[in-house]
């Protein structure tokens, strides 16, 4: 293996550790409308994530960096083919991290309102853009030898593409439930659970169509194990959620995102830009690969740098392992309370019992 392929397999982990990570956090962005019932319910929602989601960002951030050092004209085809939509994946992840950072600056309804209506949005689009980037790398773009893109904006709203962009939506839904169930207690961790069945199951039928079509068109004889191996994950992991083993489900949830990125890397390689005009015209490893000397300085830098990174972030995850719920609503003071209404004791415990419940 030479060092371009070296860098290509960093490439795709770095991508693939962005899905996992990230996955779940664009999946309980979606949840807190969808689960949460209340401003304090979607604020427990967003605390399962409040300590970790601007680190998993930093994997998009390595792997573009990686993208541009190893192979420039990879980066520089695909960010100027896809400008538009990765434009709007920019401006959606950072309203996206406005609305976690800024939402508790207030405690004001309508402000927390509106950032939840922000946060919602951007975390729904921007998986669907990935989704649709990926797939159409898969498949290819009309590229000439130069490595100028010739299509227009709405060739890369073709079918498979959509597909793609539709499954990254309902597995990182999927992931982020499974998530949420394994952070949370009480109401919300049920409904997680409830919501990990629907989604799993929509995941599982998007995924067996998705992946079928990826192997079958695309995909290098390697990619239907993976395949095999991500429905199965699926399956295994909506098995653990209905025994409420939540920490099972969600590395099974895992295997399923890190299989379906893997299967296809997979597909696209050797290629890393296809050309549909002509084969000759595609991007390769070879050909869109930085000079041997770049690539080993490069590849010293990542061994020493990717462990430490690594136990950091493990570290990280540890430290915040405790499960969250919704806070309970304060009661009433005596000077408050209206005759007939409970005791602040009595209200007190019936909302922990909300909580619990």
């Amino acid at each position: 293996m030479q060092l371009p392929d070296v860098w290509f397999v960093v490439i795709a982990v770095l991508w693939t550790g962005y899905f996992f990570l990230e996955g779940f956090d664009f999946g309980v962005g979606i949840l807190t409308k969808l689960i949460g019932r209340d401003s304090k319910e979607r604020g427990a929602l967003i605390s399962t994530i409040g300590p970790v989601w601007d680190g998993n960002e930093v994997w998009l951030i390595t792997a573009a960096g990686a993208t541009f050092a190893a192979f420039p004209d990879w980066y520089a085809t695909m960010f100027s083919t896809f400008y538009l939509p990765t434009f709007v994946i920019l401006v959606g992840l950072i309203l996206r991290g406005l609305a976690l950072e800024y939402r508790a600056k207030r405690d004001d309804l309508r402000w927390k309102r509106n950032w939840d209506v922000i946060l919602f949005w951007s975390s729904l689009v921007v998986p669907f853009l990935w989704g649709l980037l990926l797939a159409n790398l898969v498949r290819g773009l009309p590229i000439e030898a130069d490595g100028v893109y010739v299509g227009a904006l709405a060739d890369l709203f073709n079918p498979y593409a959509v597909l793609g962009g539709l499954l990254a939506v309902v597995l990182f839904t999927f992931h982020g439930a499974v998530f949420a169930a394994l952070k949370t207690d009480g109401a919300i961790r049920g409904r997680a659970r409830d919501l990990a069945v629907k989604a799993g199951l929509i995941t599982f039928a998007l995924a067996a169509f998705f992946l079928v079509w990826t192997t079958v068109e695309f995909g290098a004889p390697a990619s239907i194990p993976i395949a095999i191996l991500g429905l199965a994950g699926l399956i295994a992991a909506l098995e653990a959620n209905r025994r409420a083993r939540e920490g099972w489900a969600f590395v099974f949830s895992g295997v399923s995102v890190v299989a379906v990125t893997v299967t296809l890397f997979l597909a696209l390689y050797p290629d890393v830009v296809p050309s549909t005009l002509t084969a000759q015209w595609s991007l390769t490893v070879d050909n869109a690969a930085s000079g041997d000397y770049s690539l080993q300085i490069m590849t010293w830098i990542a061994g020493f740098a990717t462990p430490l990174v690594l136990l950091y972030q493990g570290w990280t995850y540890w430290v915040f392992r405790q499960r969250i719920g919704a806070p309970p609503t304060p009661a009433p003071t005596p000077a408050d309370r209206l005759p007939g209404q409970a005791t602040t004791t009595e209200a007190g415990k019936e909302g922990r019992n909300h909580v619990s419940r």
